[in-house]
């Protein structure tokens, strides 16, 4: 029971969860703005619900209608949660300069090694 208990309580677990939640609170947020967007795509050319599309008889309308909303979300998550992450972590978590390897280290133990 104590191996169980310490495995609830671990951290790594804790994150998951948290992760879990805020993961379904922003798939609200998501949702709602390519509802917006949309909408100003239908207000623009006409309905955006493609659900009547058939093409030659084929129903394309539903697939067409996901695979734009899925479109506007990737850019929304793209552009309001990527693009920030990444300049945010280039400018206050900059990569390390590039040290001595252990070659160079080895290099210069074997030259001082010699010039005895």
């Amino acid at each position: 029971m104590d191996g169980f208990k310490k495995f609830l309580l671990q951290g790594d677990l804790i994150k998951l969860a948290v992760a879990f939640i805020m993961g379904a609170a922003f798939a609200s947020v998501v949702t709602a703005t390519v509802d917006v967007i949309m909408d100003l795509l239908g207000k623009i050319g006409g309905t955006p619900d493609f659900s009547n599309y058939e093409p030659g008889g084929v129903s394309l309308g539903a697939w067409l209608t996901a695979f734009i909303a899925f479109l506007i979300m990737a850019a929304v998550v793209y552009f309001l949660i990527v693009k920030p992450y990444t300049a945010a972590k280039e400018r206050y978590f900059p990569d390390p300069e590039p040290g001595e390897t252990e070659i160079d280290i080895l290099k210069q133990i074997r030259d001082s090694l010699s010039a005895r």
